[in-house]
Formats: structure tokens, C-alpha cells, sequence
């Protein structure tokens, strides 16, 4: 890993380290008995349960030759990219696959999903166990002896960033959740209090006490734990000290290895296992294929679904990308988009965005190595769930000796997962500047961004000999692209709700796919309105979303899982609360 190490067989680790089964609910468990903290209160015991906390990033386990996740649900339950909650139920995406492939799944898509589906309790179950592996360490490591006070700094500075990363998970999905850290023994605690300054306490000490660089690939430096703060500044809309950390960050974040932070040349180096961990990833979960453990528990097992049906993978074709999705891509006569007006256009007659072309496989453009898309017969059910496959998750033919993991009944690779990549970092700075009214610095970031996408060398191209993909790739551009940067003092002249606007609709383009839109739509308070319209389009192209409906001030948060609501009884009476408008 361009030396770095890389934190290895992370899940087996952390299965082997804890002492009570992760096939018990959060609320289940007991803390470790004394004597097993006395075992464990030395630099190794306290380093691997570190590295047991990192093991729940994936939220995967290995069980009887099966992908399962920490809880014993499905895999694809708890992906930590949350393909599911932010993409699918942000119109991103489809489900996918046929109407009775998981319908757990479907019901969350058409938000009929009600506190008694299994996926929103293997979830909350997924993050606590994470919560919990960094409670342990924290609680443990003030009596370790064999270390210095730096030493013991770094791995609090860990934890306690491992530890908002689980609870923002929470925050965004559920809202109302119990804190509980690691003085605390009772965990039937009540969700009555807004956690996200609790969170912001844990990502500034991290950030004040992480170190620059790590020697292991997967580790956070000080500067992912400054993006992690100011994300959780944007989402408290405290624009202004949000807007401070983002700009100390541009100016002089580097990466683990010591890079300054830089947008990669080639858009597509960010989902190819050979080129990750680059100068564009600010904090990234490491996957790995044919790692020796014997198992696919590290071959990112979330998106192991998520492949063209019919096509040279095994399985399973979830996960398709939406008509709407593919025409936001469609650009005009200065390569701007249609903010507004696109699905009024036609991507297939019409210059469109290059992006759209490493984010959604589509009929006549080459999926990576593997042949020309042929379009409907790589889709299970075009009828009910389109024509498009996922592209960001899939690995190259030519590599996949090195990070592909055929074991399993559906395919693991190992290709990264970044929680946050620095084109994420210029977006939300963006947002930031806009809602200031700084447009000018505004429209500087959203076209950093934007010019990046119009290098010719990270466009899609035709294959030289389309009969042999192998082969390699033809001068000549797949489709007709234009993306061009916003001419000079647009955001300025146009005012602040087209610069917000602007702003949104680059990161829907950029980071489409990754797990991000339905949680913008809610931060930003339009879910309501983007939501219903996705639905009464795509349902003119598909029959799964017919019938499909957001409901404004119930439905921008997940229900509380009954199961933890049944659980937290205190005398009788239950100390979770349920959200607003479940039942």
C-alpha cells in the first residue's frame, strides 16, 4: 500500500477478541467481567480491541460459509455505505432485482418500512456493537501500564473517533438515540437528548490529539477527524465554524501518508482498488479480497448483491441506478446541468456529464473490461426496477486475481469504501461558503470539482474491438461529454438560492451512488418535495415505486427498532421512545 500498511483481517480479529456474542441485541450485553479487563490492560489486550473496533466499520461477519453482519442479519442490512437508507431511499437508485427479492429492502425504499423491520434493528444492533468495542477500549485503557501518556492519548484520539463515527451513523438514520460511553453500565439509557454535541466533543479531541500521518492504511489522522467535525458542524447548521475547519483544511490537510489533499486525476481512481487510498481520500473503510483468512469477512460483503444480473458475476442485480439519476448527468450548450428541467432531456441523444458513466452502467458504453453494457438483459426485472447497473462497486476484469474473492455465492472485492473523500470535503465547503454569501469562494470549490470531471484522460472510451474488451480502450469517447466549469460570477449574479442550488446538485452528480443523497435531501429539508417528485417520475418508467410515498415530518428519520424499544423496559415502562409518526 505505497508504504503504508494496511490493518488486516479486521473482522476475524475482532470476532476472536470479544469475550460476549455479537449475536446478542446492544441491550443484551454486559460489560466485560473484571477479570477480563485485568487480562486485557496491557499495550497488546488494549491495541486489539482497537482494532476490534475498527472490525465493526464493515459491520460484516463470516458465519457457516454465509455473509451475515455483527448481529447475525443480513450482510447488505448494514452496509456501512448505507446503499440502502442514503442512495435507494434518496432516488439514486432501485432496490433492484425482482418485486419479491427482499422485500424488507423494498419496504424501506417506498418508506413502508415500520419499527418491526429486521434491517432497522440489525442496524442499530451493527453501530452499538461498534459504540461498544470503543467503550471497552476507553474504559480499559487508563489502567494499562506498559505504555506512555502519548501512547494512550493516540488510542483515545482512536476510539474516541471510531466512536462518532458510529453514533453520526445513528444520529442521521434514527435522531433520537441514547448516549452511552464507557462509564456508563447501564445501557437502558433514554433517547430524549440530541447527541450531535456529544459526537462534536469526540471528533474535536480527535482531531486536537490524532496524529498527521499513520503507518497503517484505515487509521485517521488528524485532519479525517477535522473533516468528521466540520461534517458535523454542516449538519448542525453552524455554517460559520463549519466554514473555518473547512477552510484550515484545504489549506494544509494532508492525508495518513503525508500528501496535501489534491482531487486525483481520474474520477474513476476513486473505486478501483488499485489506485485507493489516494491523495482524494480523507478517511476510507479498507476492504480486501483473498486475504488469507479463508473467508470473504473483508471483501466488502454490503455490496455483494449489487452486480449486473445475467451478466459475468454471480449475482444478484440490486442496486439500479434511476432514470433520474442518469438524466441529471445531461448537460446544455455549456456543459452546465439542468438543475431543474432535466428529466425533461434525453442522455442518449444529448452531451452529458462523463461522471455518469463511471457511476451507472448503461446500454452501449463499456462497463470497465467487461464487454459493452448490454442494457435490459443485464437487469433481473427491467419492468419493475430499470435498466441500469451499478458501477462504483464493481472491480476490473484484469484485476481480479488481486481483488476479487470468488468463495461466496455472491462476489467480494476489495475495493475501499471512503466515508469521506476530499471532492466531499470542496462540496461541503461549498455549502458552506454559499450559505455565507461568500459566492465567489462558493463557485470556486463546486468548479474545482467540475474541472476535474472535464479532463479527457478520466472519460470513458470506446473499446478498440468491442467483440474483445480485453484489448484495451480506442481514442474515441463513448458517448458525447461536455461538463464545463460556471462561467465567473455566476453564483454572484444569479444570487443565493441558485448557488445553493448549484451546490446540491454537484454533490448529487459527484457523489451519486455513494450513500449520500438521502441524507443531504433531510439536512437540507427538501426530502419531502425531491422525494415525492422521484417517485411520481420514475414511477411513469417502473412499476416498484408506484404507490410509494415520503411523508414530511415523520419519514426523514427511520423508526426506533421495536425490538430495542422492548428491550429498554425499566420497571415495566420503556425508556426508548419512538420517533414521531411510527408506530
Amino acid at each position: 500500500m505505497q508504504n503504508i500498511r494496511l490493518i488486516g483481517s479486521i473482522s476475524l480479529l475482532a470476532a476472536a477478541l470479544l469475550s460476549q456474542s455479537c449475536s446478542k441485541s446492544f441491550l443484551d450485553r454486559a460489560p466485560l467481567s473484571a477479570l477480563d479487563e485485568n487480562a486485557l490492560t496491557t499495550k497488546k489486550g488494549v491495541n486489539t480491541l482497537l482494532i476490534g473496533a475498527y472490525g465493526a466499520l464493515d459491520g460484516q461477519d463470516y458465519k457457516d460459509g454465509d455473509m451475515v453482519n455483527l448481529s447475525g442479519g443480513s450482510g447488505y442490512a448494514v452496509s456501512p455505505d448505507n446503499w440502502i437508507y442514503g442512495s435507494v431511499c434518496g432516488g439514486d437508485a432501485h432496490k433492484g432485482s425482482d418485486p419479491f427479492d427482499s422485500p424488507a429492502t423494498m419496504a424501506i425504499a417506498s418508506f413502508k418500512g415500520d419499527a418491526s423491520n429486521s434491517f432497522f434493528n440489525d442496524k442499530w444492533r451493527v453501530d452499538y456493537e461498534g459504540v461498544t468495542r470503543c467503550n471497552t477500549v476507553l474504559r480499559i485503557l487508563p489502567a494499562v501500564k506498559d505504555m506512555s501518556e502519548d501512547e494512550k492519548t493516540e488510542v483515545e484520539a482512536e476510539a474516541r473517533f471510531l466512536r462518532a463515527h458510529y453514533y453520526s451513523d445513528l444520529k442521521k438514520m434514527f435522531n433520537m438515540v441514547p448516549w452511552i460511553d464507557e462509564k456508563q453500565s447501564d445501557f437502558k439509557m433514554p433517547n430524549d437528548q440530541d447527541i450531535w454535541p456529544d459526537i462534536q466533543t469526540d471528533f474535536k479531541f480527535a482531531m486536537d490529539n490524532l496524529h498527521e500521518t499513520q503507518e497503517e492504511a484505515g487509521r485517521p489522522n488528524k485532519w479525517a477527524a477535522a473533516a468528521y467535525l466540520a461534517k458535523t458542524l454542516l449538519y448542525q447548521h453552524k455554517f460559520t465554524d463549519a466554514k473555518t475547519l473547512f477552510d484550515q483544511i484545504i489549506a494544509q490537510g494532508i492525508t495518513s501518508k503525508g500528501e496535501r489533499y489534491a482531487l486525483v486525476n481520474k474520477f474513476e481512481d476513486n473505486f478501483d482498488a488499485a489506485t485507493e487510498n489516494n491523495s482524494e481520500s480523507v478517511f476510507a473503510i479498507q476492504y480486501d479480497a483473498n486475504d488469507g483468512s479463508g473467508t470473504t469477512a473483508n471483501a466488502n460483503q454490503g455490496e455483494m448483491l449489487n452486480y449486473p444480473y445475467n451478466g459475468p458475476f454471480s449475482c444478484c442485480g440490486f442496486y439500479q441506478p434511476s432514470q433520474d439519476l442518469v438524466n441529471s448527468y445531461i448537460t446544455d450548450a455549456g456543459g452546465l446541468p439542468y438543475l431543474d428541467a432535466y428529466n425533461q432531456h434525453n442522455a442518449n441523444t444529448e452531451t452529458v456529464d462523463p461522471r455518469l458513466d463511471w457511476t451507472v452502467g448503461r446500454q452501449g458504453i463499456p462497463y470497465l473490461d467487461w464487454g459493452v453494457h448490454p442494457g435490459a438483459a443485464w437487469a433481473r426485472d427491467p419492468v419493475d426496477a430499470g435498466v441500469y447497473s451499478a458501477k462504483k462497486n464493481v472491480y476490473w476484469q484484469a484485476t481480479q486475481d488481486d481483488y476479487y474473492d470468488p468463495r461466496s455465492w455472491a462476489p467480494g472485492n476489495a475495493i475501499n469504501y471512503n466515508l469521506i473523500r476530499y471532492a466531499d470535503v470542496l462540496l461541503m465547503a461549498a455549502e458552506c461558503e454559499a450559505q455565507l454569501s461568500n459566492f465567489a469562494k462558493a463557485e470556486e470549490y463546486v468548479n474545482m470539482v467540475r474541472n476535474r470531471a472535464a479532463i479527457p484522460a478520466g472519460w470513458v472510451y470506446k473499446y478498440k474491438d468491442n467483440n474483445k474488451p480485453m484489448g484495451g480502450f480506442s481514442t474515441t469517447p463513448a458517448a458525447n461529454y461536455s461538463v464545463k466549469p460556471y462561467p465567473a460570477g455566476t453564483f454572484a449574479s444569479k444570487g443565493q438560492a441558485y448557488a445553493l442550488k448549484a451546490v446540491y446538485f454537484e454533490r448529487k452528480l459527484e457523489l451519486a451512488m455513494e450513500g449520500h443523497r438521502f441524507f443531504d435531501l433531510v439536512r437540507w429539508g427538501q426530502a419531502d418535495v425531491a422525494i415525492n417528485a422521484y417517485f411520481a417520475f420514475e414511477g411513469t418508467i417502473t412499476t416498484d415505486v408506484r404507490g410509494a410515498h415520503f411523508t414530511k415530518n415523520v419519514n426523514e428519520y427511520f423508526p426506533i427498532p421495536q425490538r430495542q424499544i422492548d428491550l429498554s423496559l425499566k420497571n415495566g415502562t420503556a425508556t426508548l421512545k419512538q420517533n414521531p409518526g411510527y408506530h
